[in-house]
């Protein structure tokens, strides 16, 4: 059995598994270690990851990439409607504010949200992790980005429960690069702990991550990011500079045309990385649009002058972590990783922060998968892994608050701050009567990527009743858990009241109450409980008895999908799958029909020449001709049970040829074994008796084809 990690990137996802002997990166069915993030639509059948990627061009309104910028987010947030304008796909806004996709599949028009598109995703990656491995798998890790919100990292769960995946953990991308980084290293200095700084520059993002090392351990000190900086925006820039030239000098607006646009900006992708190793690059596109051929040209210099904006955005995050942990003296290294890392005024940029060349020691597309795959072993039962802790931290303060207020420390209900370890639990106490609600809400907006709405989900504890109509303890326990997913696990109704046989006829103290508030600041509510015994009218002391009770937790997630959408989509996933390999299946039978024309032609006048007269190879020739020309006309799309009925047909037609040569053959074998000297077991007579049954039968069936005819091979009247 093996555990899988799982990098689904903006361009490109990458599968690693542990098995006994190490860490593996699979290959896919194109012998590449990265799978293409593109789910394309066809007439027929879905294109999932290479095929995706090969069939875009021909289906641009019908493919979807980077669908990772879209799930769990909202339409009206700022970046996401700068990645509408980029995109291909129509789309609306759904009744809760989030994207509906729009394809067109079996001759009409299907709505899909991104978590079903991130469904198919990881469908076909679990296909070929389970084609390569030959086993089934579930268990997984996934990497996510570290400024993911909840509702993101829900929409993540949900995606892989639809595929069919139990993901153990969504784990942070640069603490999955840290940890592949770590376990292994042994140079570390002794003298403390060891502070490394992991920048990820990926294609449509950058997170920066410092990473506290020491023997057997590892903690996160810092995460802090850029949603939308990322090496594409640095093919942006060029992508504007040549636009506006080539309007000028070629008199093109290649704005206005979307296949333009693709190829223009693929161009532009090529020479900045031509731009990283020289300090001038030529552009050149034939055809670009209006059967124009397209010249540029330009220095690095003026790159990177056009990019200045981008590098100064690129320092924010930097200095943000470094304000987290204090003075660089304090680390001892940079490691830089990450699709858009390699342009030179980048790691400048990054020298000069951090007050030492960064390093390149990982493998930049594969890091996050293995830090993935090994943190599955870790959590799994299957493997012994060396114990190695991963402390990891969550990089947005989580309040909340009851119908009463807020709930925590501080007048904004702090309740998880930033930086909290994860995971964490927290128990709260309160005095209730009846059914109350907690909403849970990010308490900073000033750390959270532009848009994103504060309210993350509301509780509901209850319903439940106590005895004696007054208020009861109510404990709840609020987990922020390995996902980095904030919940409320359970909550129990504490009820302190008099034995009856003893109080009955005498009268309760009230319970003294206060608002809620949490004790020590972040651990247990402290409100003031009744005296432990209560005296009665007669002077009897009166025992106590305490009933505890489980209460029902239920929650609504803000934009979440309930069970009943969960079901369908998976439902619709699984319809879908059927629908790709029915499609599969009729190529498949297609395709054996038509290399069975191919071969039995050849043999018919080679191998089976001596076993069928003049007349007889040709009535298998002409039915042989026959099939073809159906093949490439009327049979060109026809169904699965018209080719095999057509294959089925040709097959009796030669198999008892089949049969023949299959009874030669084993005859001869025999004869060949045997010694010399004994009688032989393949004689001349049998030859010519199996040579005048294959002729009456070829014949039977030449005349059973012949009359009545085939109503698919016959031609218009």
């Amino acid at each position: 059995m093996s555990v899988v990690g799982f990098d689904i990137g903006n361009e490109n996802c990458v599968i690693a598994v542990v098995k006994q002997r190490g860490i593996d990166v699979l290959l896919n069915d194109e012998s590449n270690r990265e799978t293409p993030a593109v789910v394309s639509f066809g007439e027929k059948q879905r294109f999932l990851g290479s095929a995706g990627a090969a069939s875009a061009m021909m289906n641009l309104k019908s493919t979807v990439s980077q669908v990772k910028r879209l799930i769990g987010r909202k339409v009206k947030e700022p970046d996401v409607q700068n990645e509408l304008k980029m995109f291909p796909v129509e789309t609306s806004e759904g009744r809760d504010g989030g994207i509906l996709v729009h394809m067109k599949y079996l001759g009409a028009t299907h709505t899909f949200t991104p978590v079903q598109i991130m469904a198919m995703l990881f469908s076909h990656l679990k296909e070929i992790t389970e084609k390569s491995l030959e086993i089934p798998i579930s268990d997984c890790v996934i990497g996510v980005p570290s400024y993911f919100t909840d509702l993101q990292r829900h929409a993540y769960l949900n995606a892989a429960t639809i595929a069919g995946l139990k993901p153990l953990r969504l784990m942070h991308d640069c603490t999955a690069t840290a940890l592949s980084y770590g376990i292994y290293k042994t140079d570390f200095p002794t003298s403390g702990p060891n502070c490394v700084v992991f920048i990820d520059i990926g294609h449509c993002d950058t997170q920066v991550s410092i990473a506290s090392f020491e023997a057997g351990h590892m903690r996160i000190l810092s995460h802090t990011f850029d949603g939308s900086l990322g090496g594409r925006d640095f093919d942006e820039v060029l992508f504007s500079h040549f636009a506006a030239q080539f309007k000028e000098q070629y008199h093109i607006d290649v704005y206005s045309n979307v296949k333009a646009c693709i190829r223009l900006r693929a161009a532009c992708e090529k020479l900045k990385k031509v731009l990283s190793a020289n300090p001038e690059a030529p552009l050149t596109i034939e055809c670009l649009m209006e059967e124009k051929d397209v010249k540029g040209f330009i220095k690095r210099e003026e790159f990177e002058k056009l990019a200045s904006g981008l590098l100064e955005r690129l320092s924010i995050p930097c200095k943000k972590a470094l304000a987290d942990v204090g003075l660089p003296e304090k680390i001892h290294s940079v490691e830089l990783v990450g699709s858009g890392s390699r342009i030179p005024a980048i790691t400048r940029l990054i020298a000069s922060l951090f007050r030492r060349e960064p390093r390149r020691t990982l493998n930049t597309s594969e890091c996050v998968a293995r830090g993935c795959a090994l943190q599955c072993a870790m959590l799994s039962p299957v493997f012994r892994v060396r114990e190695y802790q991963v402390q990891d931290i969550i990089p947005f303060s989580i309040g909340f608050s009851s119908e009463e207020g807020p709930i925590g420390t501080g007048s904004n209900g702090i309740l998880f701050r930033r930086g909290q370890p994860i995971p964490s639990i927290k128990l709260l106490t309160f005095q209730r009567s009846s059914t109350f609600h907690l909403e849970a809400f990010y308490a900073n907006q000033q750390e959270l990527p532009p848009g994103v709405q504060s309210k993350i989900s509301c509780f509901t504890i209850g319903p439940f009743s106590i005895s004696h109509g007054e208020k009861a303890r109510v404990k709840v326990k609020v987990i922020l858990n390995l996902h980095g997913i904030v919940s409320v696990e359970s909550a129990t109704l504490i009820e302190d009241h008099v034995d009856d046989s003893v109080t009955r006829g005498n009268t309760h103290s009230n319970i003294s109450g206060s608002s809620d508030m949490v004790a020590n600041g972040v651990e247990d509510s402290s409100i003031t409980q009744p005296k432990s015994s209560h005296a009665s009218a007669d002077g009897l002391r009166e025992d106590k008895a305490t009933r505890r009770l489980e209460i029902p937790v239920s929650v609504n997630i803000y934009g979440g999908m309930t069970e009943s959408e969960l079901y369908e989509a998976q439902q619709r996933e699984i319809q879908l799958a059927q629908q790709d390999r029915a499609v599969e299946l009729t190529k498949e039978r297609k395709n054996a029909l038509e290399s069975y024309v191919y071969e039995m032609r050849n043999k018919l006048f080679n191998t089976y020449r001596s076993f069928a007269s003049d007349q007889e190879r040709e009535g298998i020739s002409r039915s042989l001709q026959q099939t073809e020309e159906w093949l490439y006309d009327d049979g060109d799309d026809e169904t699965e049970n018209a080719y095999t009925s057509k294959l089925e047909g040709l097959k009796k037609i030669v198999n008892e040829c089949n049969k023949a040569e299959q009874w030669l053959r084993e005859k001869s074998q025999l004869q060949d074994s045997m010694p010399k000297n004994t009688d032989p077991v393949l004689w001349s007579a049998d030859i010519k008796r199996r040579k005048e049954d294959l002729d009456m039968t070829c014949k039977h069936i030449l005349r059973s084809k012949a009359s009545p005819p085939n109503p698919e091979d016959q031609g218009p009247d």
